[in-house]
């Protein structure tokens, strides 16, 4: 028997989206139940603080206010994601942690938009980065970083 084994690119999308979730939610009922609105805790002095910020808008203040567009428009996108990256996800786990870290994030904060209306924000770099955000907006951002790195590596691979 092979000690290399298929893998089952669903399977491991999900359950990177599970624990991408669950880790955006379990943070973020941390913040909402400790915390009032507007408040802050520094963590390390001059660089990193928890401020609960309740966000009506979408990444960076753009796209408006509009929950219901923000809302479709996030599942648009995960559509488009997974239309554009599904062959590569079925032959390579680097693009599936990176859907299921997407999908989780963006799930996180779609739930958010329907339970509250808003997104709970809180990781603060003070003036370092220009916008409070959650643990879902991170794992955004390293799945698209690393779909980015697998499209480079892959496109050096056929050249």
């Amino acid at each position: 028997m092979s000690r290399l084994r298929t893998f089952n690119p669903s399977v491991l999308i999900a359950v990177v989206a599970i624990v991408a979730f669950a880790l955006d939610q379990y943070t973020k009922h941390l913040v909402v139940s400790s915390f009032l609105p507007g408040e802050s805790r520094i963590v390390i002095p001059r660089l990193l603080k928890w401020t609960y910020e309740r966000n009506i808008h979408g990444a960076f203040g753009l796209f408006g206010s509009n929950g219901v567009l923000l809302i479709v428009m996030a599942i648009a996108v995960l559509v488009v994601f997974w239309l554009s990256f599904r062959d590569a996800a079925a032959r390579s786990r680097l693009v599936c942690v990176a859907f299921g870290l997407i999908v989780g994030g963006a799930i996180g904060n779609i739930v958010d938009r329907v339970h509250f209306g808003y997104v709970v924000d809180f990781v603060d770099f003070y003036r370092i980065w220009p916008d409070i955000f959650n643990i879902g907006d991170t794992c955004i951002s390293v799945g698209v970083a690393l779909l980015l790195l697998s499209s480079l590596v892959a496109s050096r691979r056929r050249a």
